[in-house]
């Protein structure tokens, strides 16, 4: 299959994961909605809505830059209904937008808890009911969010509770809206890195300079999202995706290519399951 024609909705596509799967379906000829709070440019990050979808029609697809607060319902409700009036609906929904303080409890501020609550929970939430209606009438519908498998070990709670809540808030979106529309068949996944990913915003907020070496290019997400978004939703449904495994059951077997330093060992992510072991090549 491929995504020539088909709309897809990105919040937080500005830059990083996000630009990098709209870049991807771009060059399909996918008609791209860049839903983002950057219209202006970052003090410290590159990238806006508006260079997004310059990079998109240079890629060979459609975009819309949409100014998008994710916190704000009848702003995702406004977003959905323009997207699907420019370019005649949408099938495809990527929750990419994310905040993160992995902080320890008494260090977590209450407005931090409550933006990650707010983004990263509700924001996925009321992104999925307001898109539903439009998927219901796509050919292929896919909604793909950008979150772990829900591993309740300890470990991935003792040291930042309120992070961990609200990135597993967003798999309990994918979990059941996956069972409450499968015979509506709308598609709801999730897929997360198995390794680290180089983005902007995670060299910003990295204390070493060197960490960026022990991780992935975003271009991994966006080849495992597309591997994902071109299979018949009705049979590929409440699935929790590592992006290597999913190129690997698509024959990829050169994980090479994106790493930042293939000289340096790579940085496990967070909350996989300890016997989760990486596909043949993908460690090495």
């Amino acid at each position: 299959m491929s995504l020539e024609g088909q709309t897809i909705f990105i919040s937080g596509g500005s830059r990083g994961i996000g630009l990098s799967i709209a870049l991807r379906a771009a060059r399909d000829g996918a008609r791209i909605v860049v839903a983002a709070k950057t219209a202006e440019p970052h003090r410290h990050l590159p990238g806006t809505i508006y260079t997004a979808a310059e990079q998109i029609e240079a890629a060979g697809g459609a975009a819309l830059p949409l100014v998008l607060d994710i916190r704000d319902e009848d702003a995702i409700v406004t977003a959905m209904r323009h997207s699907a009036d420019h370019f005649g609906g949408i099938d495809i929904l990527v929750n990419n937008a994310s905040a993160i303080s992995r902080t320890p409890t008494l260090e977590t501020e209450n407005r931090r808890y409550d933006l990650m609550m707010d983004v990263n929970v509700r924001g996925t939430f009321m992104a999925c009911k307001a898109a539903i209606p439009y998927l219901r009438q796509a050919t292929n519908p896919h909604v793909l969010t950008m979150s772990p498998p829900l591993n309740l070990h300890p470990a991935w709670f003792a040291d930042h509770v309120a992070y961990t809540m609200s990135k597993y808030g967003m798999s309990m979106v994918t979990h059941g809206m996956a069972a409450e529309f499968r015979e509506a068949g709308i598609a709801f996944n999730s897929l997360w890195p198995r390794y680290g990913i180089a983005t902007a915003a995670i060299e910003f907020a990295a204390a070493d300079a060197d960490a960026l070496k022990h991780c992935r290019t975003p271009e991994i997400m966006a080849d495992a999202a597309y591997a994902i978004l071109t299979r018949p939703a009705r049979q590929c449904t409440g699935n929790f995706f590592i992006d290597d495994s999913v190129l690997a059951e698509h024959g990829v077997t050169d994980f090479g290519r994106y790493r930042i330093d293939p000289s340096v060992e790579l940085r496990k992510g967070m909350f996989l399951f300890e016997d989760d072991a990486p596909p043949p090549g993908a460690s090495s």
